[in-house]
């Protein structure tokens, strides 16, 4: 009996030289508390407002990481200089293009450019039947 109590103050006491049984460990995970995510990057929805060629730049930048989906405002350079934005939205294209991306427009303002992985919703336009009098 001497020898159970001396085991239980051993254990008590903080000596880490006793072995857990094994029925006791079993059961048991063990969790890290480091996120497991650290290698997925997120989704960036960034919006843009072009005003100069020259801001094409810094959206073909954040499109060429892989992980922005840019929502252009191209109102102040569409009333600044026409040329200068088909030039740009040229531009645009053809670099989404290249990253197998995705670039729509909305409205008369707006455009949005998706990386690979990601397409824009286009509805499919309805059939406009000609209906003339003779059908009735």
């Amino acid at each position: 009996m001497a020898g159970f109590f001396s085991r239980i103050k051993e254990r008590l006491s903080g000596s880490d030289d006793f072995d857990v049984p094994s029925e006791i460990d079993e059961g048991y995970l063990e969790l890290s508390t480091e996120s497991e995510k650290e290698g997925q990057a997120k989704i960036t929805v960034r919006p843009f407002i072009l005003e100069d060629f020259a801001d094409v730049k810094v959206i073909l930048d954040s499109m060429r990481e892989g992980y922005t989906v840019a929502l252009v405002n191209i109102r102040p350079l569409k009333d600044k200089d026409l040329v200068e934005l088909k030039r740009a939205v040229g531009k645009l294209k053809k670099t989404t293009d290249a990253i197998e991306g995705d670039i729509a427009g909305f409205g008369d303002d707006w455009i949005c450019l998706c990386p690979s992985f990601a397409q824009i919703h286009r509805e499919k336009k309805k059939e406009i039947r000609d209906v003339s009098h003779d059908d009735y």
